[in-house]
């Protein structure tokens, strides 16, 4: 793993740091924002009392707050965000449509309807509903027996949907989430983290803005029921607009929820709280002060130079480093902090390499914590070199790594 100097724009005061570890070089760079620095109103992050608690900026993806945030939990009902991220891929991309009709199995009304004693969207059994209403049914009032009959009608039975549920989890890039049902019902192999739910809001909101309208109404009726929306958030008045929340009693209770404010946008997850009030209590906390202690800033523009990625065998020894999208990270407002970035990557890369190709991923932490991580490419092609340069390059690796060796036994 390469770490390299991060070319930062004049803007920013710059401090240069030293290489670390073994022969590898690898430089980090300080980077000093604002000024005035006040812990008090603009870092001090609320106290808040669940175990698990991630909050992100939505845009930038910066992490504001994390508390056990890569620790898998039972995630209950919130799991239902990535039935509903599969869902919606399949609406989107034209597979299903909201006016097609599924049946309500008797698996279906038995283990997530009526007789169940969950949460339910009251769907008899026999009957067939539109996958629009289904949504609704799932989404609203957190409706088990909604979640099930889309499983089924997609995919023929609730097992062989979270194939499709655990392959997007993992195109997505969560690391620690299994999903086993459909529905968030109690089993012991079903798990998930804080950050993989925010990592399925960010993508339920980013990719499918108008089905996600679903989780701000505020009532569903259906079956002569009418069941108000289960996420206390809504009713806050912090511009709350969507996502829903969990319980089981082994786990406590959950909640995924988004607000935006001014243009700008957080993401919340609470797991495990020990009461409906501590996790709205906790969501509320959390995004309020987010709201209020900090402010966007941009790095880098979209298009501009990042930093350099070392190349083996290239027309040159180097690859520029950009990104398509602007890269802004979220600073305390009125303050002064340290920011240290880092570019990571393996290398040194193979040439060619293609203009866009993905290289290296930006590091930005907020003392030890991560809170900014974005994909670096190429911003233009290097073609492979002449035989003499790569025989050149292959007799450098090789004796690099022959150095490696032996700096290892001898350490070691």
């Amino acid at each position: 793993m390469k770490l390299l100097r991060i070319l930062f724009p004049r803007r920013h005061p710059v401090q240069g740091g030293h290489a670390t570890g073994g022969i590898a070089p690898a430089l980090l760079v300080a980077l000093l924002l604002a000024a005035g620095f006040s812990p008090a109103s603009a870092q001090t992050a609320p106290d808040i009392a669940a175990p698990q608690a991630i909050l992100l900026d939505y845009d930038s993806g910066s992490v504001l707050f994390e508390r056990a945030a890569d620790t898998s939990s039972a995630p209950a009902s919130i799991t239902k965000l990535m039935t509903m991220a599969v869902v919606f891929g399949e609406i989107t991309s034209g597979r299903l449509s909201p006016d097609q009709e599924f049946k309500v199995s008797e698996y279906a009304w038995r283990r997530g309807g009526a007789p169940s004693g969950g949460s339910t969207m009251f769907a008899a059994v026999n009957s067939m509903i539109k996958v629009s209403d289904l949504l609704r049914g799932a989404i609203i009032p957190s409706g088990n027996d909604g979640a099930i009959v889309l499983a089924e009608g997609i995919s023929g039975n609730e097992l062989a949907f979270t194939v499709k549920m655990n392959q997007e989890a993992k195109r997505l890039g969560l690391t620690g989430s299994l999903f086993v049902n459909a529905s968030g019902l109690a089993d012991p192999d079903q798990k998930t983290t804080p950050r993989d739910m925010a990592k399925v809001a960010v993508h339920i909101i980013r990719d499918y803005p108008d089905l996600y309208k679903i989780y701000s109404e505020p009532d569903f009726l259906w079956n002569k029921i009418r069941q108000n929306n289960r996420n206390p958030l809504l009713g806050m008045s912090l511009g709350a607009d969507g996502f829903m929340t969990g319980y089981q009693k082994d786990a406590g209770f959950n909640l995924v929820g988004s607000a935006i404010q001014n243009g700008q946008r957080l993401v919340v997850v609470i797991m495990g709280a020990k009461s409906e009030k501590e996790r709205a209590e906790d969501a509320r906390k959390l995004l309020e002060w987010g709201f209020r202690s900090f402010e966007s800033r941009t790095l880098f523009e979209a298009g501009q130079i990042v930093g350099e990625a070392t190349l083996y065998g290239g027309e040159r020894n180097g690859a520029p480093l950009t990104s398509d999208t602007p890269i802004r990270v979220l600073i305390p407002r009125n303050g002064d902090e340290k920011l240290v970035a880092r570019i990571r990557f393996e290398g040194p890369i193979p040439a060619p390499v293609e203009k866009g190709e993905v290289l290296a991923r930006l590091m930005v932490y907020r003392g030890e914590q991560l809170s900014l991580e974005v994909p670096l490419v190429a911003a233009e092609t290097v073609p492979a070199g002449p035989l003499w340069r790569r025989a050149m390059d292959g007799a450098y690796e090789l004796m690099v790594s022959l150095l490696r060796q032996g700096y290892a036994k001898i350490t070691g």
